[in-house]
């Protein structure tokens, strides 16, 4: 067994707050660590009027780096604020990664899920550049907005992208036979149940946030 690695802290924390975050292996201390960055992190970005340090903030996986953030965030539960953020930067990072790709399957997705399509407010026709603008927006929203409305924001695009590729998975192997090493029916078709689950644990944040009961 790999002994744990504890994080490094985030720059954008003061160092008294970096203070009190507890270290150590032990699972009780890395989810005190998890929720005392996030509710840290939140509240630096809420209390301020500086759009350059949201703007870092939105670019916090860049910054710090994605491993940083996963050893952060990524064990922690989806209806606890830690949760959430780590599904919404991993959301950015993917968009980041694949934006032609997921703006085609966002595209196919609404001709289904017009409703949610609304919700999300992706600029319209959905492109690259628009994809990637709605993450970066939807974290904005959660420093300088209603974090509510961002969680719901990133879970109703979950639901359409979840659409798209449902939607691609009969097709896919016709399309792009080399594109995929496993049948590409059954990925797609898992990948659409990942995003929404991913839908619907955000969705659920946004009502546990406005509950006063997302921590």
């Amino acid at each position: 067994m790999s002994e744990y690695r504890k994080p490094r802290r985030p720059a954008m924390l003061s160092p008294e707050e970096a203070e009190k975050i507890p270290g150590g292996s032990d699972p009780a201390h890395r989810s005190e660590a998890a929720h005392m960055t996030a509710r840290a992190i939140v509240h630096r970005g809420r209390e301020t009027d500086d759009p350059q340090v949201v703007a870092r903030l939105v670019r916090l996986v860049e910054i710090e780096g994605l491993d940083v953030v996963a050893d952060m965030w990524s064990d922690s539960p989806a209806q606890t604020l830690p949760g959430a953020l780590w599904r919404l930067y991993q959301l950015r990072e993917w968009v980041g990664q694949e934006p032609e790709t997921i703006a085609r399957r966002y595209r196919d997705g609404l001709q289904r899920a017009e409703v949610a399509g609304v919700v999300a407010g992706v600029a319209t026709p959905p492109s690259p550049d628009a994809v990637r603008k709605l993450a970066d927006d939807v974290l904005s929203g959660v420093y300088n907005a209603d974090l509510a409305v961002a969680l719901e924001r990133a879970g109703a695009f979950c639901r359409v992208l979840a659409t798209g590729v449902a939607l691609n998975a009969d097709t896919a192997e016709n399309r792009d036979p080399k594109a995929f090493t496993e049948d590409p029916g059954r990925y797609l078709t898992r990948r659409a149940g990942s995003l929404m689950t991913m839908a619907e644990e955000l969705e659920h944040a946004a009502q546990l946030w406005r509950a006063g009961r997302l921590d």
